[in-house]
């Protein structure tokens, strides 16, 4: 049995716009006013024949939906019955096709602020993450026909690009991570160039560019916080402890080496011992040592 041979479905046409030349409204606006102040003239002297005044002021009438402003970064896409005929993009008073319609689209840039999201990490901990946007519109031809309502679509696409960014990284380094690896908090620039290349490409078929993208809260969920926060605390104290041995292990080197050099005092290896050990108990008290004077001998 033979299955029916069924027509190639035709691929879908994207509209991406193109230019469209307009005409100055200002001599428009003369012409408009000839048009309607000769009417009423020939209409006034001319009782007998008023057809040629009405005529008159009915075209100056049909040219006055033509007329349309544009302010700087601003663009009208015009349609003829429905089809697209292109985006005018030049400033001030304009005149076109009065059985044109037009629709005003922004090009200005715009913020998009996310709130905080909670998502998994790499590792899988929760945090909470949101970011500002900076973006505009590229393709007017692309965001009103592609797009149902490209504000509301920018609004989503960019929550599920972050969403998908903070599971590429892990919110800080550890143990079972690479030293280089990057991360979401000492990462920053990375992660924002990484997130900008993700919008872009899904702001794409809605004729939307990103100009900037910036992380702009980053924390751990409120239940790890405290966890978390006791770990921070920990490596860092570890870190300050191993700054303040390897410090001190240094000045009683150098203690000993100047005694020696300057033949002050003779100490043998078990004095040298107790030396090292009550200075290093010196140097690396949390507390102030108490002073305690010997009034016998070294050896005593």
């Amino acid at each position: 049995m033979t299955q029916a041979a069924f027509p190639a479905t035709p691929a879908r046409l994207v509209r991406t716009e193109r230019s469209y030349r307009s005409i100055s409204g200002y001599p428009m606006v003369l012409v408009a006013l000839l048009l309607l102040v000769f009417g009423a003239l020939v209409f006034a002297r001319h009782l007998t024949h008023p057809v040629v005044g009405v005529a008159l002021v009915i075209a100056s009438g049909v040219l006055v939906p033509g007329f349309y402003m544009l302010k700087p970064n601003e663009g009208n896409i015009f349609t003829l019955f429905g089809e697209y005929r292109g985006t005018d993009r030049a400033e001030g008073l304009r005149w076109t096709n009065p059985l044109l319609s037009g629709q005003k689209i922004s090009l200005r840039a715009r913020n998009l602020n996310t709130p905080p999201l909670k998502v998994n990490d790499k590792r899988g901990n929760p945090v909470e993450i949101g970011a500002a946007v900076v973006w505009r519109v590229h393709d007017t031809a692309q965001a009103v026909f592609e797009i149902d309502d490209y504000t509301r679509f920018v609004s989503i696409q960019a929550e599920a690009a972050i969403r998908h960014l903070a599971t590429l990284y892990a919110y800080d380094s550890g143990e079972d991570l690479d030293k280089d690896e990057t991360t979401l908090r000492a990462g920053l620039d990375t992660v924002a160039d990484a997130l900008k290349a993700e919008l872009n490409q899904r702001f794409a078929s809605a004729g939307v560019e990103v100009l900037d993208a910036k992380l702009t809260h980053l924390a751990y969920a409120a239940e790890i916080a405290q966890v978390m926060l006791r770990r921070q605390q920990a490596t860092a104290i570890v870190s300050a402890r191993h700054q303040i041995v390897a410090g001190a292990v240094g000045m009683v080197e150098a203690a000993l080496k100047g005694l020696s050099d300057r033949n002050l005092v003779t100490l043998d290896d078990e004095r040298k011992a107790a030396m090292v050990s009550n200075l290093l108990v010196v140097l690396c008290s949390d507390n102030d040592a108490q002073p305690v004077i010997n009034t016998g001998t070294l050896y005593t």
